[in-house]
C-alpha cells in the first residue's frame, strides 16, 4: 500500500453520497480522478443501466478481510452511495466501517494497473493488496 500523503489534497476530499446518508452517519471515503475515470470506462463497458461499482469488505484473505469489488444495479436499504466526478461507487453498512476515511485509487505502473485502497484502518496488509488486518 502506498502513502496517502503522495496524493494530492483534493484526492483526499471524501467523496460526494448521492444516497444512504442517514446509514453513514459521518463516515466516508475518498475516489480518486483516477479511480473515478476507470470505473466510469468500466462501468460504460457493462452497457446495463444503473449499474455501480461496489466495494465490499468480507472475513478471509491471508491477513483477516479482503477487498471485493463487483458491479451491481442494485442499492439496498443498508447501501451508501458516493460518487466523484459522477461516478458511482456502493458500499454496504458493514463494509463502510472498515472503508471510513479510505481513498479508493487506481493505479498504473510497469508493474500492472490495478485499484488500490488505502485504508488508514488497515493495520497489516498482504503483499497483494486484497488482504488486511486491523
Amino acid at each position: 500500500m502506498s502513502d496517502t500523503a503522495t496524493l494530492p489534497a483534493a484526492a483526499l476530499a471524501p467523496a460526494t453520497i448521492e444516497s444512504g446518508a442517514e446509514v453513514a452517519a459521518g463516515r466516508g471515503f475518498a475516489i480518486t480522478d483516477s479511480a473515478a475515470r476507470r470505473v466510469a470506462f468500466l462501468i460504460a463497458r457493462e452497457d446495463a443501466p444503473g449499474v455501480r461499482l461496489r466495494l465490499t469488505v468480507s472475513g478471509g484473505g491471508c491477513s483477516g478481510f479482503q477487498y471485493g469489488f463487483g458491479f451491481d444495479a442494485a442499492v439496498n436499504d443498508d447501501d451508501v452511495v458516493f460518487s466523484h466526478n459522477g461516478t458511482p461507487v456502493v458500499t454496504d453498512d458493514c463494509s463502510l466501517d472498515l472503508l471510513d476515511g479510505a481513498v479508493l485509487d487506481y493505479v498504473e505502473d510497469l508493474m500492472g494497473a490495478s485499484f488500490q485502497i488505502k485504508n488508514p484502518n488497515a493495520k497489516s496488509s498482504c503483499g497483494c493488496g486484497n488482504s488486511f488486518g486491523i
